[in-house]
């Protein structure tokens, strides 16, 4: 086969590289607009299951990104006028261009064409090709460029958050909650290597408006939030990334999903077939599965039009748990004021449990009594999770087979 994968993230260069190592008479492309070594973004975050399944299907890749991931330890949460609280468990981080880097190497070491400063807005581009893949992000132009044909919907989140970066290193992933006149702003936290973290500001639209960052460029934000969470940096600096050096890049969470996820040749994969909210860390997991899962499907022996439709199919239903989930994660930060006043002890447990549908529908403090001292409580709750999703999955499949 003939394949374009379009977009050099997570997605398009490991399907890319997981098919030509299955086949190497598959000739295969990557298209990537940016130049090479330019990425926006800073670290990613991942744990076990990520590099079990990298393990399972490209063991050289597998070693290269356990071998270099950076291992924090814990989480940390830190309330204004609180104890500082701490949860168990840990997790690993990779700086996002050392990633792509890995994937990119290994791609070329197996023969893929990986080409940096190559615009495709429109599949015409790509007609001599027998599949194109459109992994190239949230923003899809292969996606847009035919708006009818996977009935995209787009729900933007109410909060404002900026992802930003530190030379201060979190060896565990920290939330930092401050209070200001305007409201709560607080931060997600983790190191990505052995000198720099991830560092995200978020914030509800009235604390964002109240302490004038619409009215503020980027070097006013940055001195600002450096001010704001003083304490968290010990004199580190925060650093934006972006072509535009002048204007803060707040953005609101936008929620992508699709009721199709092919037209004729063309498939969707990574954040351009769907998103989930980052206070869950699943994107890079499930960009990787999105490939893994495009390769198994083209690989059973069907014809390409089977193949795309059993890619489709498996992928939306794996994907139901965690979408829930980050849905139920990024509610419960938009209606923080219902939770943070309620003691470090009961805060950082309720905090732990924000995937939960059920903490959505009872009181706090209801919540976290019968969770804490009834494990029937704690089973039932998990139970009624998994029975909603396996709802959905049923629908999901007869909505496939119609």
């Amino acid at each position: 086969m003939r394949i374009a994968c379009v977009g050099g993230g997570p997605a398009g260069l490991y399907l890319a590289t997981l098919l030509k190592g299955r086949d190497p008479g598959h000739e295969i492309t990557v298209l990537e607009r940016n130049p090479a070594g330019v990425t926006y973004g800073w670290g990613v975050v991942f744990w076990d299951d990520l590099l079990e399944g990298l393990a399972a299907n490209d063991p050289p890749t597998a070693a290269t990104i356990a071998g270099e991931a950076f291992r924090w330890t814990g989480q940390r949460i830190l309330v204004d006028g609180q104890p500082e609280a701490g949860l168990d468990g840990y997790g690993f981080s990779m700086r996002r261009q050392r990633l792509l880097d890995i994937l990119t190497s290994r791609a070329l070491e197996l023969g893929v064409e990986v080409r940096f400063e190559a615009e495709v807005e429109d599949p015409a581009q790509l007609e001599d090709h027998d599949l194109v893949v459109a992994a190239d992000g949230v923003n899809s132009r292969l996606r847009r460029a035919h708006p009818g044909s996977f009935g995209t919907r787009i729900d933007t989140g109410r909060n404002r958050y900026m992802w930003l970066g530190t030379t201060k290193v979190f060896d565990a992933f920290t939330f930092a909650f401050v209070r200001t006149p305007a409201g709560w702003i607080w931060c997600h936290a983790y190191g990505f290597d052995a000198t720099a973290s991830t560092f995200i500001v978020e914030c509800s639209p009235e604390t964002w408006a109240g302490l004038g960052f619409g009215q503020l460029g980027l070097e006013a934000s940055i001195a600002r939030l450096e001010e704001l969470f003083a304490p968290q940096l010990d004199e580190h600096r925060l650093v934006a990334q972006g072509p535009d050096r002048e204007r803060a890049p707040w953005l609101s969470f936008r929620t992508v999903t699709n009721e199709r996820w092919r037209s004729g040749n063309l498939v969707l994969a990574g954040d351009a077939a769907h998103t989930t909210h980052f206070t869950i860390g699943s994107g890079t997991k499930l960009a990787i599965e999105d490939a893994i899962g495009l390769a198994a499907a083209l690989g059973a022996g069907d014809d390409l039009g089977s193949a795309l439709a059993a890619y489709e199919r498996d992928r939306k239903v794996a994907l139901l748990l965690l979408q829930r989930e980050a849905r139920n994660s990024a509610g419960w930060f938009e209606h923080l004021p219902r939770y943070i006043d309620r003691g470090a002890s009961q805060f950082a447990a309720l905090l732990q449990h924000r995937r939960s549908r059920l903490l959505t529908r009872m009181s706090p403090t209801g919540y976290y009594r019968l969770r804490r001292t009834s494990e029937e409580f704690a089973a039932f709750d998990r139970l009624w999770h998994w029975a909603s999703s396996r709802r959905r999955e049923r629908e999901v499949r007869r909505g496939s087979r119609g």
